[in-house]
Formats: structure tokens, C-alpha cells, sequence
């Protein structure tokens, strides 16, 4: 069996249990909004940059995926990102900014790269998009000048429904009500690109002096 595989299997074999919460949603309903209500909501996201949050995810590219429990800490343009699964304790530590990034827990010891997507591609051969997904989680586009533009469609509360950018459709099935000093924050993710899904389930957002 190849590194690559022996690697692939690993991996599926931690992230196997968690996201049984993470099942079809009803579809949220998009509706015209009011351009400047949206924007507002919008924006009171975008100012978000110092975040925490806890929570499920699965990965799948089609023939092979997993799940696991997910804790992201998000400063600036600096992030770690820890994977763990309970019953074989085993776990996944990927952690970078916009220098590069660094991978930790896999077979044959830690990797550095520049381009995190590459990193993470190569090493365990998933496809997901970390960088724009900062954004996404949010609810925001990513930078146009990175990931080309943005297409959003909102509820009747002037709430993403579904974001599209560099070839992937973000949809939204759940949010949290805004709190105080917190504005609303997506509780329910899927995000796909053809046959490659990231299906996320925030069990808790914590937000960092901004």
C-alpha cells in the first residue's frame, strides 16, 4: 500500500463518528432582500477576525471520506486548526498564516509548505479550500482578487443562503441570533466543489477582542 494510501486510510479512520447531527436540512428559502440591510449584515460580519469556534466536520472527495470533531482558532490571518476523534484519540493539528503553513499528526511526521491547500492535498489528499473557508464560515466572500467574485443569494432576514465563489457553492442551512457584542453567525455549512464536500456543524462560535 502506498504512503499516500496508508495516510488516506489513517486519516479516515479517526474522522468516523461525529457529525451525525450533520444530516439534510430543509432548504432555506431565498427571497429579494434589501440591498442595504444585506450589506450591513454583511459587513458586521466581515469586521470578525479574531473567532473561535468548536464543532463537527465531515470531508468526502467522492470515494472515500470521514468526520471528527473540529476546534479553529482564527486570529487575523493566522489560524490553528485541530481535528481529533474520540474513540481511537488520535488527532490532526494544521496551522499557518499567509506565509505558509504546518501539518502535524499525520505518517512520517510533521510538513511544512507555502501553499497550505497543496499541503493538505498532498499530504492526505483532501481538497479543502482553508484559506477562502475563513471567510466562508462567516458568511463573507473571500478576497476577489484571490478567489474572483462573490455571488450571494439571502433570506428574508438578509442572511447568506448560499455563496458561490472559485467554483465551490457554500450553502447555509442554519444560523445563531446575533448576541450582544456578536452579530449572527452560521450554525449549519456544506460546501461543495464537484465531487469534493465540507460539511461543517458549529456547535460554538467564541469571538477574541477584534
Amino acid at each position: 500500500m502506498s504512503g499516500r494510501l496508508v495516510r488516506s486510510a489513517a486519516l479516515s479512520a479517526w474522522m468516523v463518528l461525529a457529525l451525525a447531527a450533520c444530516v439534510a436540512q430543509p432548504a432555506r428559502q431565498v427571497v429579494p432582500v434589501a440591498p442595504a440591510q444585506a450589506q450591513a449584515n454583511d459587513t458586521r460580519r466581515g469586521a470578525v477576525v479574531a473567532w473561535d469556534l468548536s464543532g463537527r466536520i465531515a470531508v468526502s472527495n467522492g470515494d472515500r471520506g470521514g468526520s471528527g470533531r473540529i476546534d479553529w482558532q482564527q486570529r487575523a490571518g493566522g489560524y490553528t486548526i485541530s481535528l481529533g476523534a474520540p474513540v481511537t484519540r488520535q488527532s490532526w493539528r494544521l496551522s499557518g498564516d499567509e506565509l505558509g503553513a504546518r501539518l502535524e499528526g499525520i505518517a512520517g511526521g510533521p510538513r511544512e509548505g507555502a501553499d497550505v491547500e497543496e499541503l493538505l492535498l498532498s499530504a492526505t489528499g483532501w481538497n479543502i479550500p482553508v484559506r477562502a473557508m475563513q471567510n466562508w464560515v462567516r458568511g463573507v466572500g473571500g478576497a476577489v482578487h484571490e478567489y474572483g467574485p462573490t455571488k450571494l443569494a439571502y433570506d428574508a432576514a438578509g442572511l447568506p443562503v448560499k455563496l458561490e465563489q472559485a467554483g465551490w457553492s457554500v450553502e447555509y442551512q442554519d444560523w445563531y441570533p446575533a448576541g450582544p457584542g456578536r452579530p449572527q453567525l452560521p450554525k449549519r455549512i456544506v460546501a461543495r466543489n464537484g465531487k469534493a464536500s465540507v460539511k461543517l456543524v458549529v456547535d460554538e462560535w467564541g469571538l477574541a477582542p477584534q
